[in-house]
């Protein structure tokens, strides 16, 4: 049996400037694969996606008081920050990775792809 080696490919995209929403639209095409030729739904793509300077953001006043919102599942269990306490106790990486979570699809390579993704500020 003979293996062939893997060759994963690093996609960086430079936060600078771009807005919240399309730089994450981006990421997660990226992640998914649809921007490579042999796109295929059901293969996982192997890419690391890097996103540099993620405090640089361009974001709007409306952007930073939108609400996200954490279940543990229990009643009465809902919490709920602004973006901009989120990016003040976490950072903008955190805020902008549940973003990105949010543009992926809900099954078993969601979290493999997330753990493909890697920001710095």
């Amino acid at each position: 049996m003979t293996t062939t080696p893997t060759t994963t490919k690093t996609h960086t995209i430079d936060a600078t400037g771009k807005r919240l929403g399309i730089l994450a639209t981006e990421a997660a095409k990226v992640l998914l694969g649809k921007v490579s030729a042999d796109y295929a739904r059901h293969i996982m793509a192997d890419v690391t996606v890097e996103i540099t300077h993620a405090s640089k953001l361009d974001m709007s006043e409306k952007k930073k008081a939108e609400l996200y919102q954490t279940f543990s599942g229990y009643p009465g269990g809902r919490k709920t920050e602004t973006f901009a306490h989120l990016s003040t106790r976490r950072g903008y990486g955190e805020a902008l990775r549940r973003t990105i979570a949010g543009m992926l699809p809900n099954n078993k390579h969601k979290k493999q792809l997330l753990k493909q993704l890697v920001i710095s500020e």
